[in-house]
């Protein structure tokens, strides 16, 4: 009978010789997808006191933060309508990372770090009111910008968090077409202070500051002009400074956007007619630095497109985290990783949106 009962019993886990800190070290490298930590909580009562605690949950951010997840996509066209893109069990309800805000008055201009900027429009002739909204916690932290940045400037955010998630910063660039301009300052929570004003020439050609968001390269930000001056400009987080880069002038396309090269450098992605063309920049022995082309890509062959039957394509977001572009087609939204060339059909969204698509790269327990 004994023997019976024996064999009746669960045999002990290995696991549950080891302490409490081994095991968050164990359960910290679990994939930072959002259904891992609810999957690891509802194997026992230790594990659930681990993986729900808030002090593990922030280290579960933070160890993971340089390979979040793309969780979904904000749609600027419907305000910030939050749009999932993980399947199940990790897909995130389409109603959970949504703005209890429901008006045209605001404007996003900055996604990074799981954070989002966002421009009242509203009180713009007075002063400029900003704000910092972390969807995934609900935070938002209210700023105001300096005097400079009012009516006459158009600008452009980025947002970016430090390594303790504890604070971030907020730059703002902004091009002057009457004082014939470029200017930037950064925000730090920390201080509660804005730098210096930096300001650099406006180039000849230069309209505004594509409403891209910025692309984060090293210790550097990007965003590209629009205008007949096809270039790059540059703010180096280190020395607050401005930097003008001219890209592939004599390159005829329909789409193009500032990306993260093969290497984790500085790209540049051109798509005309079914043909991307990846570029790099590159630094010869010299200090040189030059475009060099990284790869094509063959559009209607990698997603199965007749050129003959659709119409050109063309980039409407990028994930820097990920690497991920967005492709508009005729037949509807494509999401391609630039190095691996891997592909995924967007079957839920839709053509008629002309904004591009804000990427949530973050981590997220869902449940938690």
């Amino acid at each position: 009978m004994d023997s019976e009962m024996g064999e009746m019993l669960p045999a002990a886990s290995p696991l549950d010789d080891i302490d409490d800190n081994l095991l968050s070290e164990i359960l910290l490298r679990l994939p930072p997808q959002p259904s891992s930590l609810p999957r690891a909580s509802a194997v026992c009562k230790r594990w659930h006191s681990l993986a729900c605690n808030p002090f593990f949950c922030r280290r579960f951010r933070r160890h993971h933060r340089r390979n979040p997840p793309l969780l979904g996509i904000f749609d600027r066209n419907k305000f910030l309508s939050f749009i999932p893109t993980l399947d199940a069990p990790d897909r995130v309800p389409p109603g959970r990372f949504s703005l209890p805000y429901r008006t045209d008055r605001y404007e996003p201009c900055g996604f990074r770090h799981g954070l989002v900027v966002i421009i009242d429009l509203r009180e713009r002739e007075d002063y400029l009111h900003i704000l910092v909204w972390d969807p995934i916690t609900g935070d938002q932290k209210h700023i105001y910008a300096p005097s400079e940045y009012r009516d006459g400037t158009i600008f452009r955010g980025a947002v970016l968090r430090d390594d303790r998630e504890v604070h971030f910063r907020v730059v703002l660039a902004g091009s002057n077409k009457e004082d014939e301009r470029v200017l930037a300052r950064v925000y730090s929570s920390e201080t509660g202070l804005w730098s210096n004003l930096v300001s650099i020439p406006l180039p000849s050609g230069a309209l505004i500051i594509s409403d891209e968001h910025a692309v984060l390269v090293g210790d550097s930000l990007y965003w590209k002009f629009q205008g007949s001056f096809t270039g790059i400009l540059e703010f180096n987080l280190e020395s607050l400074s401005l930097i003008l880069i001219p890209t592939l002038v004599d390159k005829h396309c329909y789409s193009s956007s500032v990306v993260r090269g093969d290497g984790g450098g500085l790209g540049f992605l051109l798509v005309s007619d079914f043909t991307a063309e990846l570029w790099k920049m590159e630094t010869n022995r010299d200090g040189v630095a030059s475009w060099v082309l990284g790869k094509t890509i063959e559009l209607d062959k990698l997603l199965s497109l007749n050129p003959d039957e659709h119409d050109h394509i063309f980039i409407q977001g990028y994930a820097e985290e990920n690497n991920l572009v967005f492709l508009r087609t005729v037949v509807g939204l494509f999401m391609v990783q630039l190095q691996s060339l891997k592909f995924t059909f967007m079957k839920h969204f839709g053509t008629t949106s002309f904004y591009p698509y804000h990427p949530l790269e973050s981590v997220y327990a869902a449940g938690t």
